[in-house]
């Protein structure tokens, strides 16, 4: 009788754990943004793309994006386990956790080397069954510019791509095809191995060019040189089309240069401003104003910096800092009666 009772306490306490920790944070479903009743395959390719997308290599330096990386290994590394997934749709991380004390196995995460999960999934040696690899297509990688504005607020970009399309064509070809090993006797108590490719007939194909635009979206705070993934890259028959990479590159502007995370202006004034002090601003990336004005005396190349006015970082809702740099305008001649007045005043 104690023994049911502690057990349906257990129950309701990890089912209590799992609807507080679905309040607190995203479910494992939601970081590989996969509906909860996807297929195995669904889950592969959503894997797939935000593991390279977040992947430590590809984003140097980015603490939110490895946090990302880290994020999704530990979901993979759930709900690709049928076991793992079955226990966390019933009772949350905390069943998991249960489970493992229990001697199931590791829960949700835990002593896991996220490496391993993305090398084994890749195909980067140790445990990988062979059937598990999937021959793909050529990535394609187009670099494109962005303008600032973009970078600083997000947006998106149309970019017109044509590509190879697999068709149905007359006819059948064979596919799917394996070695298969038998056993040949070639005389009394002796047996020969034999190896036969066996393959399936399967429609035919052919390849079609067509064009299509394809919406490149923008991330605020994206460095220049990043790269966007898409699973659109060429295609190949019986096999996973390639990816299709898209490299972020800074345009130029008019008014700001980006360095890093920090924003870098020139604004010029007249030398009565330089010695007497100026009211000014500066018009931002998204419309909004930098108050950048002085009341005491400004030097030709004088640098200021505005905190915090610079450029979001990528997953961050921090922001680099603002650099301007003044330069003072020097009227190209002077009156006698004017240099009179300056030496009074100066000398």
């Amino acid at each position: 009788m104690m023994a049911r009772r502690s057990s349906k306490l257990l129950f309701l306490f990890c089912a209590l754990c799992y609807v507080l920790a679905v309040i607190a944070g995203k479910s494992y479903y939601d970081i590989l943004q996969v509906p909860k009743g996807a297929s195995d395959d669904q889950i592969k390719r959503a894997y797939r793309k935000l593991a390279l997308k977040y992947h430590p290599d590809k984003n140097p330096g980015n603490e939110e994006a490895n946090k990302r990386f880290a994020e999704i290994n530990n979901a993979y590394e759930v709900l690709s386990d049928s076991e793992k997934r079955g226990i966390y749709d019933r009772y949350g991380e905390e069943g998991l956790k249960q489970h493992a004390a229990s001697g199931g196995g590791r829960g949700g995460g835990m002593g896991v080397n996220i490496n391993d999960i993305f090398s084994n999934f890749f195909g980067g040696g140790g445990g990988g069954e062979e059937e598990d690899r999937v021959v793909k297509g050529d990535d394609v990688i187009v670099d494109l510019e962005a303008t600032l504005e973009d970078l600083y607020m997000g947006g998106s970009l149309k970019v017109w791509r044509e590509k190879n399309v697999i068709k149905p064509a007359p006819g059948k070809r064979r596919c799917n095809c394996r070695n298969e090993v038998y056993h040949r006797q070639i005389g009394p108590g002796m047996f020969q191995q034999m190896t036969e490719q066996v393959c399936e007939q399967c429609q035919n194909v052919k390849f079609e060019r067509e064009g299509y635009f394809v919406t490149v979206d923008i991330e605020k705070g994206m460095q220049d040189g990043q790269v966007l993934f898409y699973e659109d890259g060429e295609p190949i028959i019986d096999g996973e089309a390639g990816d299709l990479k898209f490299r972020i590159h800074t345009a130029k502007h008019d008014r700001f240069k980006r360095v890093g995370n920090d924003l870098h202006a020139t604004v010029t004034i007249t030398l009565v401003q330089a010695l007497v002090g100026f009211e000014k601003t500066l018009k931002h990336l998204d419309d909004h104003l930098v108050n950048i004005s002085s009341k005491g005396i400004t030097k030709p190349k004088e640098v200021k910096k505005f905190k915090g006015e610079g450029m979001p970082l990528h997953f961050s809702t921090k922001k680099g800092d603002l650099f301007v740099t003044f330069e003072v305008l020097f009227p190209t001649s002077l009156t006698e009666d004017q240099k009179t007045k300056i030496k009074e005043i100066f000398g």
